[in-house]
């Protein structure tokens, strides 16, 4: 029981304690339950300035580093890798020769080929020569048979005999071409066997970005060898959310930094908008280029990018923290000249950033309310106290929402 009667004392004495703290409050603010501000009694209120300052509304947004052409490098035929004639990061210059594969089994393709095709040469010398004897045979045949002199069976054997050698001449230049056209495609296939790394367009010099076999490796076709990078240029790909969308447009200046090179700004420009947003995440992917010509940044680095999508010089500002919503209209609490009384004034806001908000209108005559403005009414009595921590807001702010 005496246990029971201490612990009930020490409740009573929490209690009335916060009682007096409470009361004292209220008297303080002048807060009386159930109103914002009671009539005759002041409420403690901090109050700031309407400053002029260059606001910039600029939107954060975090990607990735991708080169802007990349390609892999691989042969058209199966064989042996046997040189591989350069390594990870290694410059590349446009058409030099890459890899080797084993070129002995080709090298014989091509010499038959060359046999095959002189044989059918030669076999239209021959054909031609026959041609040739029949023709003079058939002209005799026939001159004599106008004169009544060769039989009918004679001139008929002659012209049949120039039909054999003719349709026979043809058929050896046909296979001269055909012969002809195996030996290109054999000396093309021994040509696949040096890999070179061509493109079109872009610098002269890229870089190996990729190496994925080593000499002596039996390849297959299209078999990957080595990726080749343009990082004379680079693209960041970011997301922009819904609300920012309309805000951007190709050709906009972006500033990229990133955490390799801290406190250096590197300029892009929007290159690509997507058309579309995605529906699970409701943004959309924009694409900067980005000029990187001393080739500081690489592929894959992780990058921050600044858009600026609006700038008001010598705009009026306040702090965000003054705004205030009553009777569902956005506005302030604007001080007397006095510092005593305040009033409400519904206000047109703009661009905000770095704590301040623009007020488009209407002109602010005096002092806004920025803390304690959710106790106060219309009309309702002030009294100013001091911050407990001055602090003055730049000249230039920017919004810099979270990624």
């Amino acid at each position: 029981m005496k246990k029971v009667w201490i612990a009930t004392a020490v409740v009573a004495v929490l209690a009335l304690g916060g009682y007096v703290g409470y009361r004292a409050y209220r008297k303080l603010t002048g807060e009386g339950p159930g109103q914002r501000g009671r009539p005759g009694a002041a409420v403690a209120v901090e109050i700031a300035p309407v400053r002029t300052v260059t606001l910039r509304d600029v939107g954060m947004f975090t990607g990735s580093l991708m080169a802007d052409s990349r390609f892999i490098v691989s042969p058209r035929i199966a064989g042996r890798l046997e040189k591989l004639l350069v390594n990870l990061g290694d410059p590349v210059r446009r058409g030099q020769l890459i890899a080797v594969l084993d070129d002995e089994e080709s090298i014989q393709q091509a010499e038959r080929a060359k046999a095959e095709l002189a044989v059918a040469q030669s076999s239209v010398l021959e054909c031609q020569s026959n041609l040739d004897a029949a023709k003079r045979e058939f002209e005799r045949a026939e001159a004599l048979r106008q004169k009544k002199i060769a039989s009918e069976s004679e001139y008929d054997q002659a012209k049949a005999q120039y039909e054999v050698q003719e349709a026979r001449h043809k058929v050896a230049v046909a296979q001269v071409t055909q012969k002809a056209a195996a030996l290109k495609e054999a000396e093309i296939r021994l040509s696949y066997t040096k890999i070179h790394a061509a493109w079109e367009g872009g610098s002269d010099t890229r870089y190996v970005g990729e190496r994925f076999v080593d000499e002596g490796a039996l390849l297959t076709a299209n078999a990957p060898i080595v990726s080749i990078l343009d990082i004379g240029s680079l693209t960041a790909a970011v997301y922009v959310i819904e609300r920012d969308y309309s805000k951007i447009a190709v050709g906009q200046l972006a500033k990229v930094t990133t955490d390799v090179f801290a406190g250096r700004e590197f300029s892009g420009r929007i290159a690509r908008i997507a058309p579309q947003l995605q529906e699970t995440s409701r943004q959309a992917r924009v694409e900067i280029a980005i000029a990187n010509a001393d080739g500081l940044l690489k592929p894959g680095m992780f990058v921050r990018v600044a858009l600026e999508f609006a700038a008001h010089e010598n705009a009026a500002a306040i702090p965000v923290s003054a705004v205030a919503r009553r009777n569902g209209q956005r506005g302030v609490f604007v001080a007397d000249a006095g510092g005593k009384k305040t009033r409400f004034v519904p206000v047109e806001f703009g661009i905000s950033g770095n704590g301040l908000i623009e007020v488009v209108h209407p002109r602010l005559d005096g002092p806004v309310v920025v803390m304690g403005q959710h106790l106060l009414e219309d009309g309702a009595a002030i009294r100013v106290v001091p911050p407990e921590t001055a602090a003055s807001a730049p000249r230039d702010a920017e919004r810099r929402p979270q990624p």
